[in-house]
């Protein structure tokens, strides 16, 4: 926001402090705070010069917001049900912990139903723009962002259009960003009719400008962004990544996302780099990769984290990501350490259930459900890469293989109908691997497959250093492909009996067979020569549906009563 001294706002802060005598004069200069203010503001109603603290006499437009001069505990409600066209944005926004900086709504005829307020941020960089802001909260708003031009620049504002946008782009310890109650959608560069090139979807973001969802971005070595809070948002029919965090190592720091539906976006639903400290749970995703609209980068897995560490991935919905690479429901991709994929349920995504790329350290997948994942035909409809039901990968970039190291892989039901083939890839790179207590439902046929990111796949996999796998349950023994060396040393044959095989609630993959699920699995360990395990602990207290898991581990994800 840009300093205001003439300002209405200004004007009565400096009266209140006079008032209080002359030996406070000096807090006119900013030494002490002043009181909080709540600012009103009607797209239809409103006059810019008005003092806009009174629902009566509101200010028209953001660009008068813009030019306030916010204080700690201020807030800026916007008409319920009104439509403003611009951008809200703020630079250098200081809320407090105890007194944040709210943008959000206000009924314009108490008691009446209410429609949030719509920032129509066409031809602007973001509906909502926050540069180098801490403790502000933005809430109950609607945003909206299609096309609208904007030249293409080699600033990064330039080179992308968002529904919201928060950057960190100086110096400097930035925290206590809240998004809640957000509804995003319909976010563009392009105009509608423009047709992406084929090729683009083949290259490993996009180098095309797009329209995101929202976005997070640390551009400075020397910031961080801490205490992040995304909840009960909804953002759909963008052209990319739903949900973005971006940034140096370590650089965005405990990111808490919860509650937040992601509908057929042009790129993943939700990705991460350079995270640091993550819970994300309560997640619905359905759709990522979406070729819906001509302007789509049309590829994306449901998750995907990059040089990320200590997040949880739980208690979500992954569904129907497309695309002709990746595009699992969610996937670990390179320079990761402790991402815990748990308690999901991943269903029909083309590129896979678990994909586990190169130095990766201490990373599992447990009690999840996966439901005819990795569909996807090598070289059909243009696709780079076969679906795979599990996969571990060596690749760190063009050229480059190591790892994954200490991968755990436990008490997961894959259910694989019959007219779909399962498949899986273990790189011989791979250093310490746990497969344990999965049940493996797979109806058709199983194989392995080698070659679509590291040629000496042929290399056998069964010398691969400090491995368990062991009581894993298959429907039938050719459901583990025979070409791959690594072979479970004590299997289980049988029908598991689930309650609606193919359904897509959890319950449905219930056993009903006892006597071949309950109490059949291992004690998880570390395995040897991993002094880490998991930092969330090995045994998680309850299973997939909640239920506490008591003495021994049964297979699959539900544990029975």
């Amino acid at each position: 926001m840009s300093l205001c001294p003439t300002s209405a706002g200004c004007l009565r802060r400096a009266h209140r402090t006079f008032n209080l005598g002359w030996a406070t004069i000096w807090l006119l200069f900013g030494v002490a705070t002043a009181e909080a203010e709540t600012y009103y503001v009607h797209a239809t109603n409103g006059d810019d010069r008005n003092a806009g603290t009174r629902a009566g006499a509101p200010w028209q437009t953001l660009g008068r917001v813009n030019a306030q001069r916010l204080q700690p505990g201020d807030r800026v409600l916007l008409a319920s049900g009104e439509r403003f066209t611009g951008q809200l944005a703020g630079d250098g926004l200081a809320g407090t912990a105890e007194k944040p900086i709210v943008f959000a709504s206000y009924a314009t005829t108490p008691g009446a139903p209410t429609a949030r307020p719509l920032i129509d941020g066409r031809g602007q960089v973001a509906a909502v723009h926050l540069k180098n802001s801490q403790h502000v909260q933005v809430q109950d708003l609607a945003l909206t962002a299609d096309g609208g031009g904007m030249a293409p620049g080699p600033s990064t504002s330039a080179k992308m259009r968002c529904g919201v946008l928060i950057e960190a782009l100086a110096p400097g310890e930035y925290e206590g960003v809240e998004l809640s109650r957000l509804h995003v959608y319909e976010v563009s560069f392009a105009e509608p009719g423009f047709v992406r090139p084929p090729g683009d979807v083949n290259t490993a973001n996009g180098t095309l400008p797009y329209g995101w969802g929202i976005r997070f971005i640390v551009s400075s070595p020397e910031a961080r962004m801490r205490g992040i809070t995304v909840t009960d948002c909804r953002i759909e029919h963008v052209n990319h990544t739903g949900l973005k965090f971006t940034g140096p190592a370590d650089s965005i720091q405990s990111v808490k996302v919860e509650r937040v539906t992601i509908l057929h976006v042009g790129g993943p639903g939700v990705q991460m780099s350079g995270v640091r400290g993550g819970h994300f749970s309560q997640l619905h995703v359905d759709g990522s990769g979406s070729a819906r609209d001509s302007r789509n980068w049309a590829r994306g897995s449901g998750l995907w984290t990059w040089s990320t560490r200590d997040v949880v991935i739980e208690k979500s919905r992954f569904l129907n990501a497309n695309g002709p690479g990746d595009s699992a429901g969610v996937h670990i991709d390179y320079h990761c350490r402790n991402v815990v994929v748990q308690y999901n349920l991943s269903a029909g995504n083309a590129g896979g259930f678990c994909e586990i790329l190169g130095n990766n350290h201490n990373c599992a997948y447990r009690y999840n459900i996966s439901v005819n994942d990795g569909h996807r035909i090598k070289g059909k409809q243009g696709a780079l890469q076969e679906g795979k039901t599990f996969w571990l990968s060596g690749y760190v970039g063009q050229g480059k293989r190591t790892g994954p190291t200490n991968t755990y892989f436990y008490n997961n039901t894959i259910y694989v109908r019959a007219d779909l083939v399962a498949k899986m890839a273990i790189a011989p790179t791979a250093d310490g691997v746990l497969i344990a207590n999965n049940i493996f439902y797979i109806m058709g046929e199983s194989r392995r497959v080698k070659g679509d990111q590291f040629k000496p796949d042929d290399a056998k996999s069964g010398s691969l250093p400090r491995t368990l796998f062991a009581h894993n349950l298959f429907l039938r023994a050719e459901n583990w492909p025979a070409e791959l060396e690594l072979r479970d040393q004590a299997p289980f044959i049988g029908d598991p009996e689930f309650l609606r095989g193919g359904g897509l609630e959890l319950a449905d993959y219930t056993p009903g067979n006892r006597s071949l699920v309950q109490d059949r699995g291992l004690p998880i360990e570390a395995l040897p020569g991993d002094e880490v395990g998991l930092t969330l602990g090995l045994r998680p207290p309850h299973d997939i549906l909640g239920q506490a898991l008591v003495g021994r581990p049964d297979l699959g994800a539900i544990e029975l009563r």
